[in-house]
């Protein structure tokens, strides 16, 4: 299966301050979700953003908070993102099947709402490289587990090269650039 720009979206999933310092290479995290964002900008993909439980996590943090700063926030207590009505309510509404997942942790609300999206009839995506958890292990089974579920496990460099497709693409040099 091919993944098509005109039907996809990126969802950045609980990408906050008192979490992120946590996470296994949290700062190379950090830079491929920014390198996500970035290439979904430059190709006019929809971008939302959730928040787990804000008052006890944080904001999302510095680094990808201005890039993020006119997607839409859905704050969440649930673990899935599909658990948040308002949440799946603007998935359904943005009429985009594939939805790209990247962010923290990759075993619990990744997973969870990867799991939600395969049940809803959304392909998720989920970027291996682009999500982390606080051990290493615990990603790598949530990628094996989310792999044989039916989501499609990609990297960032992979995914943005896919959906420009071409280097005729007018976000070509964007994305180039930002795999460099």
């Amino acid at each position: 299966m091919r993944i098509l720009l005109e039907n996809t979206a990126l969802a950045v999933i609980d990408v906050q301050e008192r979490l992120t310092p946590h996470i296994h290479e949290h700062q190379a995290v950090v830079e491929r979700i920014a390198r996500l964002i970035k290439g979904a900008q430059a190709l006019a993909l929809p971008i939302i953003v959730n928040e787990q439980y804000k008052k006890g996590l944080g904001e999302t943090v510095a680094e990808l908070k201005t890039l993020v700063s006119e997607a839409p926030h859905f704050e969440k207590v649930t673990f899935s993102s599909c658990d948040d009505e308002a949440t799946l309510a603007h998935l359904q509404q943005l009429g985009r099947n594939n939805i790209i997942l990247c962010g923290i942790e990759t075993h619990v609300c990744v997973m969870q709402t990867a799991l939600d999206l395969l049940e809803k009839g959304f392909v998720p995506i989920v970027v291996a490289d682009a999500t982390g958890s606080r051990f290493a292990n615990d990603a790598e089974i949530a990628i094996q587990r989310l792999r044989q579920a039916g989501a499609v496990i990609s990297t960032s460099e992979s995914l943005l090269f896919e959906l420009c497709r071409s280097s005729k693409h007018p976000a070509f040099k964007t994305i180039s650039g930002l795999v460099k």
